[in-house]
């Protein structure tokens, strides 16, 4: 069965890569490819026929667990074309097919399921057609949308719904070409219940209507993984010009607080890369099943509950999702290969927000630990593993599988040896205009590589070697120039712990008086191995880490906790399994109960598991050797 699968993913591989025939009509519409290399993670052929803009017009019904409606695409096509591919996947049930406004009746076929691509929606078009119109409903288990009843939500009283798009999953709720290098606007009219709000990656409303009916509008060009759509009881706090914050009753208070800082963030992003090209930046706060820190949507960041700290510290996650706004969102990779592209540089951009907004000594903790992080993935992979290049090859393989550090913390480290090499004012002159060169475009890493030789490197072979470019990109492990980050704090707490492990102090004795989260992560990462039962006893009598409300710190302490089999947090462990679905904390925490005891693992995994979004699913299903009876 799996030969056969990879046979026909191999044959639809080459049919992308045919060379279209010419057509030298004086009619001849041809669109510029929008990127290099081709995506084969999407079965859509854009050199064909692609998208440019989507009216969107869907009814939620939570009863049925489906969203249902109508999508109508306009198209831009070479005059040969007589067809037209989208993605679908995840049981996305197609009602019917037409085209134009006149609504024509047209033949349409949904292809055979490829292991992870889904099915490939061909319609036939004619030589004037202008609008593909797709009827559509989903399924209850469409993967990218989770249904939470309303127990799972923090209110307590309604159902909520949120959608997660990235990497390949708009797909199983909407028809659509789902590649990140095809970008188009859109538009949409959604229906919800009368006591509910809509939200989109678009122009938002800030309070509930009577009709119960929302119209967005998203005028800049977006590749379909930026589709969001969140629907609940939410309320809306504004923090700035253009910032506010959005979150169930319940929630809303805490979340103004921590977030206030927003409006800073982004004036500290534009004063050095640009002005803000979307207009207004808001974010919604999500239950804890949602699957990560957070997620870029334009417009409207989707973040997790577990940054909701009560001291602002863990805010540097805002940081990111708004650094998307240039480098993701602005400026995106191609394909899923190039992901280094869209998460390398958001850490850069982010970093360099959090050292205007709190100081050099705090963005240089946050790069110490995503050091720490980038060893310890090259170490688990293995160094010469092909998923620890920055350029991936992930044909045939789920693209979630290059959501690593390594795009992520690789992709910082070259970047700053970038800004090291050329210094600081030259390298973000060259940032800002790179930005602002490849606005609303998708670009592979070839293209950014010649990018970067023409206006940054300027042929200068000297300095270029110095670099060493291609180990960075195209060869697995670190390079021998990756430069280590020293932060002043963590050295204060590394000679703490080191006069713990000499006896010269006690737990007791530690000076933590003003310790951030991540100077209490530091300490928890970098604390003797060897961990007795009793120094166990006196952390948590010292620093109440078993009773922690602070996410980062608890998923650590937990792990800890596993390994050492200290009992008195079991109970917290299993709340915190049975509430949070960020897959960041859980998954590591799976692993670790795993090698305890995979029985015990698997049971806690069963009664959890229906509050996980299935981004998290699919990882653990694997883990755990879960099969859904």
């Amino acid at each position: 069965m799996q030969k056969k699968i990879l046979l026909v993913a191999v044959a639809l591989a080459l049919l992308q890569n045919c060379t279209p025939p010419k057509n030298t009509s004086a009619q001849e519409q041809k669109p510029e490819p929008t990127q290099k290399s081709m995506d084969t993670h999407s079965f859509a052929q854009p050199n064909v026929a692609k998208v440019t803009h989507l009216d969107l017009d869907i009814a939620v019904n939570f009863d049925a667990k489906t969203i249902q409606g109508k999508a109508v695409y306009d198209i831009q096509k070479r005059a040969d074309a007589s067809e037209i591919i989208f993605d679908t996947d995840g049981n996305l049930e197609i009602l019917r097919v037409s085209l134009d406004t006149a609504e024509l009746a047209t033949d349409f076929v949904l292809g055979d399921s490829v292991v992870h691509l889904g099915k490939p929606l061909k319609v036939t078009i004619g030589s004037v057609t202008k609008k593909v119109n797709i009827y559509f409903r989903t399924s209850p288990q469409s993967a990218a949308l989770q249904w939470l009843n309303p127990m799972q939500t923090a209110g307590k009283k309604l159902p909520l719904l949120f959608t997660q798009s990235q990497a390949i999953l708009a797909r199983t709720w909407l028809p659509c070409q789902d590649s990140p290098g095809i970008r188009f606007t859109y538009n949409a009219t959604v229906k919800v219940p009368k006591n509910m709000l809509a939200l989109m990656s678009a122009v938002n409303p800030q309070q509930k209507n009577e009709e119960g009916t929302y119209r967005f509008a998203q005028p800049k060009p977006i590749p379909a993984y930026l589709m969001a759509l969140a629907v609940g009881d939410v309320a809306f706090v504004k923090i700035g010009d253009r910032t506010g914050v959005y979150a169930e009753p319940v929630t809303i208070k805490a979340a103004a607080y921590e977030f206030a800082d927003m409006e800073k963030m982004l004036l500290a992003a534009e004063k050095r890369y640009g002005s803000y090209a979307w207009g207004r930046y808001d974010l919604i706060v999500l239950p804890p099943s949602f699957p990560f820190g957070g997620m870029e949507n334009p417009m409207l960041t989707f973040a997790t509950p577990t940054i909701l700290a009560g001291d602002r510290s863990l805010t540097s996650l805002v940081a990111h999702e708004l650094a998307h706004s240039w480098s993701g969102n602005l400026v995106t990779n191609a394909t899923w290969d190039d992901f280094w592209l869209n998460e390398g540089f958001t850490v850069y951009v982010e970093r360099r927000i959090m050292e205007d907004v709190e100081g050099k000594d705090y963005a240089e903790m946050l790069a110490h630990l995503g050091y720490q992080d980038l060893v310890e993935t090259v170490a688990e992979m293995g160094e010469t593993s092909a998923d620890t290049k920055l350029k991936l090859e992930l044909t045939h393989r789920n693209p979630d599988d290059g959501v690593s550090d390594i795009a992520y913390e690789k992709g910082y480290f070259f970047l700053r040896l970038l800004e090291q090499t050329y210094g600081r004012p030259k390298f973000d002159e060259f940032l800002k205009n790179y930005f602002a060169t490849n606005a609303f475009k998708s670009i592979d890493t070839e293209m950014f590589l010649k990018y970067l030789d023409k206006n940054l490197l300027q042929s200068d072979t000297t300095l270029a070697k110095t670099i060493n470019i291609t180990d960075w990109i195209y060869k697995p492990g670190l390079p021998k120039n990756c430069q280590k980050v020293q932060s002043v704090k963590f050295v204060a707490i590394e000679a703490q712990i080191n006069k713990l492990k000499n006896a010269e102090i006690s737990i007791n004795e530690i000076q933590n008086k003003g310790w951030t989260t991540h100077e209490y992560l530091y300490f928890l990462r970098n604390f003797p191995t060897e961990i007795t039962m009793e120094t166990m006893q006196a952390l948590d009598k010292k620093f109440g880490f078993t009773q922690s409300k602070n996410c980062e710190i608890l998923a650590i302490w937990l792990n800890l906790a596993i390994k050492t089999k200290y009992k008195p947090a079991d109970e917290a462990l299993k709340n915190f399994l049975m509430q949070v679905g960020r897959r960041k904390f859980i998954k590591p925490l799976y692993q670790s109960l795993k090698t305890q005891n995979l029985a015990y693992a698997q049971e806690i995994y069963k009664k959890a598991r229906p509050n996980y979004h299935a981004v998290s699913t699919v990882t653990l299903d694997e883990m755990l050797g879960f099969t859904q009876k």
